[in-house]
């Protein structure tokens, strides 16, 4: 993954963790600009906005009762874009909801786009999705030049610890990009483990369907407890405990378990759980348990 190679649609920029996001922040936003992004959506979006002097324009997002709760509301977003809009973005799936966009409403969306505003998909949890209709934004590269699709190593890979990720765009995106990309910043090693990386499809694989286990799982245990919960198709699932978080996350920290309390993206009642083996999601479930009172 050397740090610009040319592919047949497009182009890939090596980049580290967030970094997609913040490049692309500080290539096409400057103060007077503005970037849209719906409610819920990962808390690096406005940061990145605002350390270029940008403005975030926030749409809302779905409501509650909602297919997709909390996620993505596209006529929401569209109706922010204006003239100063150079960037929105979407992560699909979305961080930390877990909820998705179907192929025909996200190509729809981008259609609709003006020319000048970018469109970063942000396909982070891309291999663990097995829904029907996702889409592989990634194959839309030779329709739309304003798009911009995210992708990293730290997730179903495995290899967060060595920060290493890709963008795939239009070349002329990706020459701009590497005009802010800092010099030498993915490792020798961090390339040397992506490509071993691309070559373990049996890891994928198996952690795909692990994964798919795990989220009926979870599922089905908050189903027989009463506990709703945001459906996902990530490697992680929201589940809403029915009081304030943060002091079930406090409780379960002592009985040696790590969620995440989401109240920082206006969920306090959730906690994010991430998708471990079957033994791993019962001990999480037992100290939810004792935690709740259940």
């Amino acid at each position: 993954v050397p740090a610009t190679v040319g592919a047949v649609e497009g182009a890939s920029v090596a980049v580290t963790g967030s970094a997609a996001q913040s490049e692309g922040a500080r290539a096409f936003l400057r103060p007077g600009l503005e970037a849209g992004f719906s409610r819920h959506a990962f808390a690096i979006y406005p940061i990145v906005v605002q350390a270029v002097g940008a403005s975030a324009r926030i749409a809302p997002a779905n409501p509650r009762d909602h297919a997709m709760p909390y996620g993505h509301d596209l006529a929401a977003l569209a109706a922010l874009v204006g003239e100063d809009t150079r960037v929105v973005f979407i992560a699909n799936p979305n961080n930390p909801t877990g909820t998705w966009i179907d192929s025909d409403a996200l190509y729809g969306f981008i259609e609709a786009l003006p020319v000048q505003t970018l469109v970063v998909v942000d396909e982070a949890y891309f291999e663990y999705v097995q829904a029907a209709n996702y889409p592989n934004a990634a194959q839309w590269l030779d329709r739309f030049p304003n798009l911009i699709v995210t992708r990293t190593f730290s997730k179903i890979y495995g290899l967060a610890g060595v920060r290493i990720g890709y963008g795939l765009s239009h070349p002329e995106v990706a020459e701009l990009l590497n005009r802010v990309r800092q010099p030498f910043n993915v490792s020798s090693l961090a390339q040397a483990a992506a490509l071993a990386a691309l070559e373990d499809r049996e890891h994928v694989e198996r952690s795909r369907e692990m994964n798919a286990r795990g989220l009926a799982q979870l599922g089905r245990a908050f189903e027989s407890r009463g506990l709703s919960f945001i459906p996902s198709v990530a490697n992680f699932i929201c589940v809403n405990v029915g009081r304030s978080a943060l002091p079930i996350y406090q409780a379960l920290l002592r009985e040696a378990v790590i969620v995440r309390p989401v109240a920082s993206y206006e969920l306090p009642e959730y906690l994010r759980i991430t998708v471990g083996r079957e033994d791993q999601n019962r001990v999480v479930l037992n100290a939810l348990d004792k935690v709740l009172g259940l």
